[in-house]
């Protein structure tokens, strides 16, 4: 790993959260439900905003680990959601408060947004031959690849210098080429991910 993000590792907030807070982040997470068109994931940008920069409830270090072990652990994706709310309610000062987390955001990220697919879904089925459907449809796609590349972006360089981070927008830019243009399995991508920061590469 780069030594320049250790000492980031390594740093530990240690919040008082009252109620309020705990009100507004249910809020916070409620809002972005109904905001993720392409999944939790392509909210990452106005949860960076909200948890790391506005409320600064989260190290850059704890958000980007949140994304990047959900995202290497087997089941859904939005387990990052719930990592965030651990590190929150941990970063508060016990084990009880990281649960109450876990409980706020993934109810807050679930509740509307799965209400509401289960509705959408229902009613676009009925009625998928009409032209505004179709086109909501295919108009979503671009909105979802804004989103994604947002969150790319939050990642690879929030709280960097960009210059300094080509090696990583480089491994960004061949992965998505060869994602595209290939077959490979993305676990290979990984794999091969994995190697380059052990050596320090990245």
């Amino acid at each position: 790993m780069n030594e320049a993000l250790q000492p980031g590792l390594a740093q530990v907030l240690h919040l008082a959260l009252g109620w309020d807070d705990w009100w507004r982040l249910f809020l916070q997470y409620l809002m972005l439900s109904l905001l993720s068109v392409g999944g939790a994931i392509s909210t990452t940008s106005e949860m960076h905003r909200y948890l790391v920069d506005q409320n600064h409830w989260l190290t850059q270090s704890q958000f980007n680990a949140s994304i990047a072990i959900a995202q290497a652990a087997p089941g859904p994706n939005v387990l990052f959601v719930a990592l965030m709310g651990w590190n929150v309610g941990v970063n508060a000062g016990s084990l009880w408060a990281g649960l109450l987390g876990v409980l706020i955001t993934m109810t807050g990220i679930l509740l509307p947004s799965t209400t509401l697919t289960y509705l959408a879904a229902q009613w676009g089925h009925r009625n998928r031959q009409l032209r505004s459907v179709r086109a909501f449809k295919q108009g979503m796609a671009p909105i979802v690849i804004g989103l994604l590349i947002a969150t790319g972006w939050i990642l690879a360089g929030a709280g960097n210098d960009p210059a300094s981070q080509w090696p990583l927008w480089l491994v960004s830019i061949v992965s998505a080429l060869v994602i595209w243009k290939t077959r490979l399995h993305m676990l290979w991508l990984l794999g091969a991910g994995a190697v380059l920061g052990w050596f320090h590469f990245i």
